[in-house]
């Protein structure tokens, strides 16, 4: 590329963030992902049930959804560099216990808090979006997303030839255990090679913490009403972890007492948005310094459904080929692997380029484009059928991947662009309705067959372009208040 756009073949200035920031994130979904590629034989280890090892799963992203708001307030307020740091220190933690766990009680605690790394995401996007120019941000984004995103496959496709590498029936132990030494070292070398912004330039904070600021009223009850999803899908994952689904893990008791701390959790949440926002919404917030909060909600629907059947995808995929073509085309286990994976492979390219296309052409009318594509993409799917030959399913499916992965893209070149100061927290409920549309799918997709499964999500982008239309191209400038009271413009187009 030219120097122009971005060199990416330097390693100084902004693009040397770009690819610190890119590693830090791809080694959080390394160190999250770290068990899949093993599951099958760390549960013949711990002599584990089916059930167990579902649990496990879900428990991956169990925390997720709210730690995701959490690093969004902390990285706002502490700055990236130290949060990054911090997030990848703490968690080669729970990832040592993990790898030298005895019983599933021990291995079920690990992979609960190892949710929290992968909230890491939340993160770059602040330090990216302080980085780079609006006429950038979209591609600087989508290469940090995109290249970070592939530390899922890079697990898959490295950790169980390091266990074999290690050797003996625990060598998978080792493996696990080497990403949280990786991500331990990572986390000093990220805090002593960047900075949350170029020279001179002030990082912006929230006047309060602990809730988004918002500019009108009824944005304030909007942002409530926003929220109540989040609760919803953790409910939904602690009914699915409780004994009333045949997972014993949590009993019925101990569910009630986690369904009355979810909903205590929402109430204090609510307490604290009005708490943070009636002070400064007694008088009417002056112009220059207003933002519109549907641009935040149109974006939390946009990503739920991109991110959120990416991840519900990816994760029935392979079996999806299995089941249609083991018997007329002999797919085998390892190959139907494989095709599942292409999905996921797609992000490395089609990520960055939806972020690319957004500057280029325009936001709004890149993230429609993507959102309809993924739509057409998903009915494809739908219609596959045992007879077909693979080319075709495959073409299919990689194509409706490209739009779900640019899609991803488009939406995080939003982001940046709404209200600096509140980049993280903005970045962190976006990214959260990510986790909330994986689980909602998964969910869906255990009472209905996989092509129903495929057009109700092909349905429902159609209904999130619908409110896509609505979301505001960002233009002109928007308004950030130094430390000295003067105002500084940051341009978004």
């Amino acid at each position: 590329m030219s120097s122009k756009k971005l060199t990416l073949f330097s390693f100084s200035g902004k693009i040397k963030i770009l690819h610190m920031t890119w590693i830090a994130f791809f080694i959080s979904f390394v160190v999250w992902f770290n068990h899949a590629p093993l599951m099958l034989v760390i549960a013949k280890t711990l002599g584990m049930s089916n059930s167990e090892v579902k649990t496990i799963l879900i428990l991956n992203v169990a925390l997720t959804i709210p730690a995701r708001i959490i690093i969004g307030i902390l990285v706002d307020k502490f700055g990236p560099k130290r949060t990054y740091s911090t997030l990848l220190a703490a968690g080669s933690v729970p990832c040592f216990m993990f790898a030298f766990a005895e019983n599933f009680e021990q291995l079920a605690l690990a992979r609960f808090l190892l949710g929290f790394v992968g909230a890491g995401f939340v993160i770059g996007i602040r330090m990216v979006g302080e980085w780079f120019p609006a006429k950038q941000v979209g591609i600087a984004e989508g290469i940090y997303g995109g290249w970070g995103n592939f530390g899922s496959a890079a697990a898959a496709g490295i950790l169980p030839a390091l266990s074999l590498a290690y050797g003996g029936d625990e060598g998978w132990r080792y493996a696990i255990a080497s990403t949280g030494l990786v991500a331990l070292v990572y986390s000093v070398i990220y805090f002593f090679s960047v900075s949350d912004t170029p020279k001179g330039s002030t990082y912006f904070k929230p006047k309060k913490s602990g809730a988004m600021e918002v500019t009108s009223t009824g944005d304030m009850y909007f942002y409530i009403l926003m929220t109540m999803p989040l609760y919803l899908a953790l409910t939904l994952l602690n009914w699915k972890l409780s004994s009333a689904v045949g997972v014993n893990l949590v009993s019925m008791p101990f569910a009630i007492g986690i369904y009355i701390a979810i909903w205590t959790l929402f109430l204090y949440n609510v307490y604290k948005i009005v708490h943070i926002n009636k002070a400064h919404l007694k008088q009417p917030v002056d112009k220059i310094h207003r933002y519109k909060f549907k641009q935040v909600a149109i974006l939390d629907l946009a990503y739920f459904i991109t991110f959120g059947s990416e991840l519900a995808v990816v994760s029935m995929l392979p079996l999806f080929f299995f089941d249609t073509f083991h018997e007329t085309r002999d797919v085998t286990m390892v190959q139907a692997g494989l095709l599942g994976g292409s999905f996921a492979f797609i992000n490395l390219i089609a990520r960055p380029t939806g972020g690319w296309i957004s500057d280029k052409i325009g936001r709004k009318l890149s993230l429609s484009i993507f959102i309809l594509g993924l739509s057409a993409g998903y009915f494809g799917m739908s219609m596959i059928k045992s007879e077909w030959s693979l080319i075709p399913a495959v073409l299919i499916t990689m194509a409706c991947s490209c739009f779900v992965s640019g899609g991803c893209g488009a939406v995080y070149a939003i982001v940046p662009l709404i209200k600096r100061r509140m980049t993280g927290q903005i970045a962190g409920m976006v990214g959260a309705y990510g986790n909330v549309g994986g689980v909602l799918f998964l969910t869906l997709l255990s009472f209905v067959p996989s092509p129903v499964f495929f057009m109700i999500i092909a349905a429902v982008a159609l209904a999130i372009l619908v409110a896509v239309q609505f979301i505001d191209e960002p233009k002109g400038h928007m308004a950030e208040i130094q430390d000295d009271g003067t105002i500084e413009m940051i341009e978004l187009d």
